[in-house]
């Protein structure tokens, strides 16, 4: 990587981060979306992996209730595991272009769902049917395409869960994903030692980027900037949806 792409890198880490702190919205699919603008999706991926593990187990921490989410939604985490090696396979296997396509596809979905749905519930019945279809869904859109969010946000944003549940539920699920992603990528040699170097560093930016997002958030409203965040996502879901051609 030149200095250019190094700096280009850094900048979407920070860019990422301060929406994540503006709005909660997740780090590593918004920095995906700009990273694969101009690099390749595994690449890519093996940045983000750092940046975005720290940020799960610091939020980890500050939600608590680990064995409250794990005892409600272990069937979630393990249903996962099938799904992302299917999709890490595929990943590794196919052209740089499916992928990003794929990724696209899958931010463009979560984009007009948060702006246009955003509000929908489930009864403690389809919760259950679902939870295991949801699991294997999103472990495969994870392996795949390196996007942690769908299906798995709508899912739990339709469940009745209190606020500091859901972040801990999400995050874990987030924080499995990535652990195994991270394994299956070094073995392969995709994340090397210079990859991991550049990675560590961009949690740096990502700080920043969250403390300066979360600054900002208590002054203006949120709803407003989630909005266009949703926006943004769905423009860059756009552009990498043109690589099915």
């Amino acid at each position: 990587m030149d200095i250019q792409t190094i700096i280009l890198s850094f900048a979407a880490f920070l860019i990422s981060s301060f929406l994540k702190g503006l709005t909660g919205l997740g780090f590593s699919t918004i920095c995906l979306a700009i990273l694969a603008s101009f690099l390749d999706l595994k690449l890519a991926i093996s940045l983000v992996f750092l940046p975005s593990l720290s940020s799960n187990l610091f939020v980890m921490f500050q939600a608590g209730r680990f064995l409250e989410s794990a005892k409600r939604f272990w069937l979630l985490y393990l249903s996962a595991l099938p799904g992302l090696i299917i999709g890490i396979s595929f990943l590794t296997s196919s052209q740089n272009q499916i992928p990003k396509a794929i990724l696209g596809a899958v931010i463009l979905i979560y984009g007009i769902w948060g702006l246009v749905i955003g509000k929908a519930r489930l009864s403690k019945k389809t919760e259950k049917l679902l939870i295991v279809p949801v699991g294997l869904l999103s472990g495969l859109v994870n392996g795949a395409t390196g996007s942690q969010i769908m299906p798995i946000m709508p899912y739990l944003l339709s469940l009745k869960i209190e606020k500091d549940s859901f972040v801990q539920t999400i995050n874990c699920a987030f924080t499995f994903n990535t652990l195994i992603m991270m394994v299956w990528l070094g073995k392969i040699g995709v994340l090397t030692l210079p990859v991991a170097y550049l990675s560590a560093v961009g949690i740096v930016p990502v700080a920043l980027g969250i403390l300066l997002g979360g600054f900002i958030r208590n002054r203006v409203s949120e709803d407003v900037y989630r909005k266009i965040v949703f926006i943004l996502l769905i423009v860059m879901g756009m552009n990498l949806v043109r690589y099915f051609r």
